[in-house]
């Protein structure tokens, strides 16, 4: 998958047929500590990773003055009662991590409703159309939504909120066909990054053999 903008090109390339690793914890939960992001993320790097993905503001910036050389997915959770929706979703959280010096942006692009009363992948052409420069990595939970956020100006698609909507919370488990014709359809217009019910070494490397640009775990 190519792009016009040779610094995203460049992203895309570092993370193309690597492991990126999610580094989070939440302040109520027994590993945390203040640098406990940014010692996953050490570690992550010194394993081999070849990306990161961080939420809030707060641990990406920690973790971009540590200075890793590691593209950093950035995102920022946010939950309500009223909604499925609650990665990055809306302006307010997108701002955030990018002056906290996320290089990518994620972002609920289901065709959920948020809190705010709007369709999750309707956030798409905002930030678009604000921060030209950055990639944004869509968080979908099927194909239709995958095509919606290319639409709308995402460069990089995933099925990370496969089984976390109303529309697939029965699912359990990777679906490998999915991901698949996921690849077929889409892979000549963004890079499908397979992120999601992924366990074992052998999980990962099914979904590089179906065509995916990189894995997340």
């Amino acid at each position: 998958m190519k792009v016009n903008d040779p610094k995203k090109q460049a992203i895309l390339d570092q993370l193309k047929g690597g492991l990126i690793v999610s580094c989070q914890t939440q302040k109520d939960e027994p590993i945390y500590t203040p640098d406990m992001t940014v010692k996953m993320a050490e570690c992550a790097k010194w394993a081999g990773a070849v990306g990161l993905r961080i939420n809030s503001p707060e641990q990406i910036r920690q973790v971009k003055e540590a200075n890793l050389g590691l593209p950093i997915i950035g995102l920022y959770k946010v939950w309500h009662d009223d909604t499925y929706v609650f990665i990055t979703p809306t302006m307010k959280e997108v701002d955030a991590i990018v002056e906290a010096g996320a290089d990518i942006i994620a972002l609920d692009c289901t065709s959920e409703r948020t809190h705010e009363g709007t369709q999750a992948w309707d956030l798409i052409k905002e930030v678009r159309k604000k921060y030209p420069d950055h990639l944004i990595f869509a968080d979908c939970s099927t194909i239709e939504e995958a095509n919606r956020a290319i639409e709308n100006g995402a460069e990089i698609v995933a099925p990370t909120l496969y089984g976390y909507t109303q529309a697939t919370q029965h699912i359990e488990g990777a679906d490998y066909r999915m991901i698949g014709q996921l690849c077929r359809e889409v892979g000549n217009r963004a890079a499908v990054i397979m992120e999601g019910h992924l366990y074992t070494p052998e999980d990962a490397i099914k979904c590089m053999f179906l065509g995916c640009h990189s894995v997340v775990v």
